[in-house]
């Protein structure tokens, strides 16, 4: 490649990555989020009453779609969003949509997009692959996945620091519902008559819920570390299932999955709404 053909092409990706479909891929994208943490939401509340604990987290979700007549079409259209929803998030992150910069903290904010992006990305190849077949998609549980890190040289640090990554994001999530200040990425001033509270309603319990979820499962990655103990390793499902094994857990399990449900509808206000 030439000197002079490399920089044509970084303008043509930045271009076409600061262009209106990224935007319309991601609100697309924000909506299948949405319904797949409605999903979620609903299949938690069915774990105190012994039929849920293995299908409530999204890889779950996709699978229990699986067995459904009208599951193939429900699976390509969560496709199509979980693809539309990475495009956005990996060209948030290479391109700097959102004119995050490139000093330490902008860096740090681009990198959790990319991570996001190639996480939805998963999601959207597991749909597909469901959509091929029958059989379940994915290489294995917590405690498998696990199981083999730990074998791995460092592996229990690699681990630790996976759990600590889920503490974070968990805390940093509970911190962002009950400040509010996901409301900085709202364009606010379209809102109007009762958009406004139902958002700022769902987003403060929705961030508050999902951050829950997330603690709970570095919790429980963590002590795996420690421990030496893959079976210590436990999904969002695993985590919800342990949460209504305490004292209260059927209500409190029934919080988190309104809480969860109510993170949905912030999602869809996020499609209407967030500044992409």
């Amino acid at each position: 490649m030439s000197t002079a053909t490399a920089p044509r092409l970084r303008r043509a990706g930045r271009n076409a990555a600061h262009g209106d479909w990224v935007e319309r891929a991601g609100r697309i994208g924000l909506v299948a989020k949405g319904v797949s943490y409605a999903l979620i939401g609903i299949l938690a509340i069915q774990i105190p009453l012994g039929r849920g604990g293995e299908t409530a987290d999204r890889q779950g979700v996709l699978r229990q779609l699986a067995t459904e007549s009208w599951g193939k079409a429900a699976l390509v259209a969560l496709a199509v969003g979980f693809a539309g929803y990475a495009v956005w998030r990996l060209c948030d992150g290479l391109f700097d949509r959102s004119g995050e910069g490139t000093d330490a903290k902008g860096w740090a904010t681009r990198a959790k997009a990319i991570g996001s992006g190639a996480l939805y990305l998963a999601s959207a190849w597991i749909a597909v692959q469901l959509v091929r077949s029958s059989r379940s998609a994915g290489s294995g549980d917590e405690k498998t996945e696990t199981a083999r890190v730990l074998d791995w040289p460092g592996g229990r640090w690699i681990v630790l620091a996976v759990a600590l990554g889920f503490i974070g994001a968990g805390l940093y999530n509970v911190y962002r519902g009950a400040t509010q200040k996901f409301r900085e990425r709202l364009d606010q001033h379209k809102m109007h008559g009762a958009v406004r509270p139902w958002a700022m309603a769902t987003g403060a319990a929705g961030h508050v819920a999902r951050g829950a979820v997330f603690g709970l499962v570095g919790v429980f990655l963590a002590k795996a570390a420690i421990e030496y103990d893959p079976n210590e390793a436990v999904g969002v499902d695993g985590a919800l299932a342990k949460l209504v094994q305490q004292p209260y857990g059927p209500w409190l399990l029934g919080l988190v999955a309104a809480g969860l449900i109510a993170y949905a509808v912030y999602c869809l206000v996020e499609a209407r709404y967030r500044k992409i």
